[in-house]
């Protein structure tokens, strides 16, 4: 890779980078949107809002909500699921949590994370506090995506091996870029705020598994928003701050292990929503565990496999994926989202995976666990490192007979590209996720709402469908800590 430590003049336009990016964020114009960036902007916000609703009552998102001074402010901002109205920045908190406690929430094989969640309930707040159209915030969100994964293109995957979290530390710049848009704040105005951005950014990979994980995501969009308001109200920061010997590409990369020249790259063509990597998922666990999961399925519809006959399995993702999902045995619900071995072995029991393999004591069942002693995970000896496709997996079978049945696929990122998820598929997600934190009767109308998102004039007419107005009870979780993570048991009910 290239771009040690660059000077400021060293770009051809004199300017810094930032300053460069800027100028393109404030030069999309929704005019620009083709059928295809809003048909795949529209399913990614109508997956997100689902799998919000769905983390509402989940630990992490109830124990923020308790916390004082979280959402202790009055504002127009809507708690999703609730009745409860704060400022944007602590909605953004709130439902950027909540986005992906479940971990549902799509995903880019090239960013090597999720690019919806570190938008959508930033920019919704947004919209609610100033104002803003359903075309609004797909252009908004549009241009998010495209910084997001751009920043992606120019760091990864050296980044992700380092142990970065990319949703959170390249979300920010993706929140702040698309707030500013959203707010038309002029092109230093928008410098500013991704200078600001850059030293907000944060999130490790050691705390996958626990609550951690989605409270980066929360933090990394309400970061991306404040960026803009201080930056709209004046703040400053240092426009070379990408570029400088101890500025974001040297410090959280290194010299030499980044190309800025992949941030502007045949910028817009296409745009970066309509890209192939860009997928939903279909089951609610660690998109880097996917590929497994489908081979696993495919083995046992296609070859008829009993569990009583099996002897052994074999999982071998490609590297990349088996690194942060490697949990033999995982000790809790929120690890065993992240166990490539668990999920292989669920598949191959049910023949589907559901939320409820990923609540309470599921991943303590007795059968699972026979199967997971049976199991053995390793990186796939044929898929290398810096080989173009990086989502692939095989997964062997041996029976009690001695014979050995496999499936491979070498490259599948989740649903998406020319393996969409169709609407019967997105309604089953979407009416699964939200029917915990609405009350079935709104589900419905809020989906038909959604499918025609860019025709919303308002945006609080859209948030009156997530709104709770009396009390509604949906199962809570006993919350058990874990050495990581929690477990969680039903108990009693919670109130938004």
């Amino acid at each position: 890779m290239s771009g040690a430590s660059i000077a400021p003049n060293e770009s051809p336009t004199g300017i810094t980078l930032l300053q460069q990016l800027a100028q393109r964020v404030l030069a999309f114009d929704k005019r620009e949107l083709t059928k295809k960036s809003v048909a795949q902007a529209k399913a990614c916000l109508i997956d997100t809002l689902g799998v919000t609703l769905a983390g509402l009552p989940e630990p992490c998102t109830q124990i923020l909500l308790k916390t004082p001074g979280v959402a202790a402010s009055r504002g127009p901002a809507l708690i999703f699921g609730t009745a409860r109205r704060t400022s944007a920045l602590d909605a953004a908190l709130v439902n950027g949590t909540a986005s992906h406690a479940l971990d549902f929430d799509d995903f880019s094989g090239v960013m090597g994370g999720h690019h919806s969640v570190p938008l959508v309930s930033a920019l919704i707040a947004l919209a609610e506090e100033r104002g803003g159209t359903g075309e609004d915030i797909i252009a908004a969100y549009v241009i998010g995506v495209e910084v997001e994964i751009r920043f992606a293109r120019a760091v990864n995957f050296h980044h992700y091996d380092k142990g970065w979290h990319p949703t959170a530390t390249l979300g920010v710049f993706g929140a702040a870029a698309a707030a500013c848009h959203l707010l038309k704040l002029d092109p230093a105005r928008t410098t500013m705020a991704l200078c600001i951005a850059a030293s907000l950014a944060s999130g490790l990979k050691a705390n996958f598994g626990t609550m951690t994980k989605p409270l980066h995501i929360g933090q990394c969009g309400r970061n991306g928003l404040l960026a803009a308001l201080l930056a709209e109200g004046g703040f400053d920061a240092a426009t070379d701050v990408l570029e400088h010997a101890q500025g974001f590409l040297n410090v959280f990369n290194g010299p030499d292990m980044f190309d800025a020249e992949k941030l502007f790259e045949n910028w817009g063509a296409p745009w970066e929503i309509e890209a192939s990597s860009v997928a939903l998922k279909q089951f609610p666990c660690c998109g880097s565990t996917h590929p497994a999961i489908n081979m696993a399925l495919a083995l046992r519809r296609e070859e008829k496999i009993e569990v009583a006959d099996i002897a052994g399995i074999a999982v071998m993702p490609h590297g990349r994926r088996l690194r942060h999902t490697n949990t033999p045995h995982p000790q809790s619900s929120l690890e065993a989202k992240f166990s490539v071995q668990y999920v292989v072995a669920r598949a191959l029991h049910g023949g589907i995976l559901r939320l409820k393999h990923f609540e309470g004591d599921a991943h303590a069942d007795p059968e699972i666990r026979r199967l997971l002693d049976l199991t053995t995970a390793s990186p796939h000896p044929d898929m290398a490192d810096d080989a173009q496709e990086q989502w692939g997996a095989e997964v062997i079978v041996t029976l009690n007979d001695g014979r050995k049945l496999s499936r491979r696929v070498d490259n599948l990122v989740g649903r998406g590209g020319d393996n969409p998820m169709d609407a019967g598929e997105m309604w089953d997600k979407f009416s699964d996720c939200a029917a915990r934190g609405l009350p079935r009767e709104q589900v419905a109308p809020l989906f038909e709402r959604l499918e025609t998102f860019e025709k919303i004039t308002d945006v609080a007419h859209l948030t009156r469908l997530l709104e709770v107005s009396e009390l509604y009870r949906a199962p809570a979780r006993k919350i058990v800590f874990a050495p990581r993570g929690v477990q969680e048991a039903p108990e009693t009910n919670w109130v938004p």
